[in-house]
C-alpha cells in the first residue's frame, strides 16, 4: 500500500506589515495543516504489541483437526470397506433336522436325522462382487482427498476475505479520522471568515458518512471472521489480527489451470471410477445366469425293521443331494440390460462433469482476468496519479495557493482508490485460489457417499462474494 503521510515543512518567517485578521488567518491555516498531517493514515492504529495475531498456516492446521467433514469422509471409507468385505463372503451353510415316514406301534418305523446344506458359488461371482465395491472404496478415498482440498481451500479463501475486510476497516478508520479533522478545521476557518456555513455542514455530513462506512466495515469484518471460524471448526474463535498481505498473490496461467481442472480434478476421477464400477456391475450381471451348485447331505436313523416284529432295524444311514438351478426362463436378461444402460450413463457422466467444470471455470477465469487488470491499473496508474495530485494540492495548500477542501477531496479520492484496490486484490486472490484448487471451495459441504446418482460432482461451486463492490464492504 502507498504511504499517504507527508513530511511537515514549516514556512519561512518574513517580516512584513500585515493586518491582524490576516495574521490570525495564517495562524489558523498553519495550525489546521499540522492537525491534518497528524490525522493521516497510520497514526491512530492500535499498537501491534496489543493485537493478538494468527497466521494462515495456524488456521489450516486448526481446520484439519476440527472440521467435521473429515470424520464423515473417514466414516464413508469405513462403510465402503465393510460393503466390499460383505460382498465377497461365502453363503452360510444350513443345518437342520429331517424326518420321514415317522410312525409308532410295533413297527417303530421312520427315518430321522440331521442334514447340512451348502451353496457353492460358481462363475467367480464373489470376486466380481468385490470388484464392484472395490471401486466404491476408491471413490470414497478420492472423496476424502477432495474434501481435504475443499477444506484447505475454503480456509484460504475465508482468510483472504477476512484479511481484505481487516485492511478495508483500517482504511475506513483513517478516512473517518480525516473527516473528523476536516470538520474541526472547517469550523476554525469559519470562525475567522475563511469558510462559509455550507462548507461546515458539508464537512459534517461527510464525517457522518465516514463513520457509517466504518460501522459497515466493522460488521463485514465480523461476518468474515465468523465464516472463517466456522470453517476451521472453532465457532468461538475470538477475533484476531491476520498476518499476511494481499499483494503476495502470484499470477497464474488461467488457461493451463482450466485444463488441469478438467483432466485432474477429483470430481473427474470420481466419475471415472464410477465408470469402472458400472463396468464391474455389468460383468457381474452377465455371470449371474451361471447356476450355483447346491449340495445337501446328512445322516439319519432308519427305524424300519428288517424282519418280523422283534427283528433288527435298518439303523444308521446317510444321504446326499446335488442340484443346480437351470437358467431356462430367467437368464438375468433384464438386469444385464440395466447394467449396460448404467455403464453408458456412467461414461456420459464423465463427459458431463468435464463440461460442468469448464462452464463454471469460465466465470472464475473471467473474474480472475478482470481483477488482474484492475489490480495492475490501480497499482501502477490510478493510485500513483491520485497520490501525485494529493501531494500537489498539499503543497499548494502549504503555500496558501489552494483551498483546504481541495486537499480533502484529493485525500478522499486517494483513500477510495485504496479501498477499491483492496477489493480488486481480494477478487484476484480468491479467483487464483479457486482455479488452483479445482474450483473446490466449500469446506463445510458434506462428502457424498459412493454410488449415489449424480453425487460425484456435488456442488462444484464458484467462490461466493467474489464480485463484491467496495460499497458493500
Amino acid at each position: 500500500m502507498n504511504n499517504l503521510t507527508a513530511p511537515v515543512k514549516f514556512m519561512e518567517v518574513r517580516v512584513e506589515t500585515v493586518s491582524p485578521l490576516r495574521c490570525v488567518t495564517r495562524f489558523v491555516l498553519r495550525f489546521s495543516w499540522a492537525l491534518f498531517l497528524v490525522a493521516l493514515p497510520g497514526r491512530a492504529q492500535t499498537p501491534a504489541s496489543e493485537q493478538k495475531t494468527i497466521t494462515l498456516e495456524e488456521l489450516q492446521r486448526m481446520a484439519l483437526q476440527n472440521n467435521p467433514t473429515f470424520r464423515q469422509s473417514a466414516a464413508n471409507i469405513q462403510a465402503a470397506e465393510g460393503r466390499k468385505k460383505q460382498s465377497g463372503l461365502y453363503p452360510n451353510p444350513t443345518i437342520g433336522y429331517q424326518g420321514e415316514q415317522i410312525r409308532g406301534g410295533s413297527f417303530h418305523g421312520g427315518e430321522q436325522g440331521f442334514f447340512i446344506q451348502q451353496d457353492i458359488v460358481l462363475g467367480g461371482k464373489l470376486g466380481l462382487n468385490r470388484k464392484i465395491f472395490d471401486q466404491e472404496l476408491k471413490q470414497a478415498e478420492t472423496e476424502a482427498e477432495e474434501q481435504k482440498v475443499r477444506v484447505v481451500t475454503n480456509v484460504r479463501m475465508s482468510y483472504i476475505q477476512a484479511l481484505a475486510a481487516q485492511q478495508t476497516l483500517e482504511l475506513r478508520q483513517n478516512l473517518s479520522k480525516l473527516a473528523e479533522d476536516a470538520v474541526e478545521t472547517s469550523r476554525q476557518l469559519a470562525n475567522v471568515g475563511q469558510a462559509d456555513a455550507p462548507d461546515v455542514l458539508e464537512s459534517e455530513v461527510e464525517a457522518q458518512q465516514a463513520e457509517l462506512a466504518v460501522t459497515m466495515a466493522e460488521q463485514n469484518q465480523q461476518r468474515g471472521w465468523k465464516a472463517l471460524a466456522a470453517v476451521v471448526g472453532n465457532p468461538r474463535l475470538p477475533l484476531m489480527s491476520l498476518e499476511g498481505k494481499l499483494e503476495d498473490t502470484l499470477p497464474v496461467n488461467a488457461d493451463e489451470l482450466v485444463e488441469k481442472i478438467v483432466n485432474e480434478s477429483p470430481a473427474v476421477r470420481i466419475a471415472e471410477l464410477g465408470v469402472k464400477r458400472a463396468e464391474a456391475a455389468l460383468a457381474r450381471a452377465k455371470r449371474e445366469p451361471i447356476p450355483d451348485l447346491q449340495l445337501r447331505g446328512g445322516l439319519q436313523q432308519n427305524g424300519e425293521l428288517l424282519s418280523e416284529p422283534g427283528g433288527a432295524a435298518v439303523g444308521l444311514q446317510g444321504f446326499a443331494e446335488v442340484g443346480v438351478r437351470i437358467p431356462i426362463f430367467n437368464r438375468n436378461q433384464g438386469n444385464i440390460a440395466t447394467a449396460k444402460a448404467d455403464a453408458e450413463r456412467a461414461r456420459s457422466e464423465v463427459e458431463r462433469v468435464k463440461l460442468v467444470l469448464r462452464e463454471r471455470a469460465a466465470s472464475v477465469v473471467q473474474n480472475y482476468t478482470f481483477s488482474q487488470t484492475a489490480v495492475d491499473r490501480y497499482k501502477n496508474q490510478m493510485i500513483p496519479r491520485a497520490q501525485k495530485a494529493y501531494e500537489m494540492y498539499t503543497k499548494k495548500y502549504r503555500d496558501m495557493a489552494a483551498a483546504y477542501p481541495q486537499v480533502l477531496i484529493s485525500q478522499r479520492t486517494l483513500m477510495q482508490l485504496e479501498v477499491s484496490y483492496i477489493s480488486a486484490l481480494e477478487n484476484f486472490a480468491t479467483s487464483s485460489v479457486s482455479l488452483q484448487s479445482y474450483l473446490l471451495t466449500d469446506g463445510l459441504e458434506a462428502p457424498s457417499q459412493p454410488g449415489g446418482i449424480d453425487q460425484p460432482v456435488r456442488e462444484v461451486n464458484i467462490p461466493f462474494q467474489m464480485g463484491a463492490s467496495p460499497q458493500e464492504r
